[in-house]
């Protein structure tokens, strides 16, 4: 009978090895460590929305530019902007990442749009991130 072995990243294989840095900084030292690979696309993931184009030194297309519509009044074409500075970049950035679900909610009353995107890394799990804009 075969067995199948879940894809694992040889990344994961070193338990005590850390590989990067969480998002966000709210450590008592800063700083905290990722020690796995779906940890640390998830705070790249969110680097990413949080990052306007232009910032990175040498990755001048990196970003989504949410920060230039923090201001703007919710419409149609605001959650559609949204909608499009998000999904249709992801992808590029993160080919390893497959997006199952991406919702927008406004609330009209605070000016708050929230943005939940469901995602898997390598057919593991879902794992979900949050960001009230």
């Amino acid at each position: 009978m075969a067995i199948r072995i879940p894809n694992k990243n040889p990344l994961d294989l070193t338990m005590r090895k850390a590989i990067g840095v969480s998002i966000p900084f709210n450590a008592p030292a800063v700083f905290n460590s990722t020690y796995s690979t779906t940890d640390q696309i998830k705070s790249n993931i969110i680097n990413y929305i949080l990052t306007n184009k232009g910032e990175r030194v040498l990755n001048p297309n990196f970003g989504s530019n949410i920060r230039n519509l923090l201001f703007e009044n919710i419409t149609d074409n605001y959650l559609l902007e949204i909608t499009q500075l998000i999904s249709a970049e992801l992808s590029t950035f993160f080919p390893m990442v497959n997006i199952q679900q991406f919702n927008i909610t406004p609330n009209y009353d605070n000016n708050e749009v929230s943005v939940n995107i469901v995602y898997s890394v390598y057919n593991n799990p879902s794992n979900t991130i949050s960001i009230i804009l």
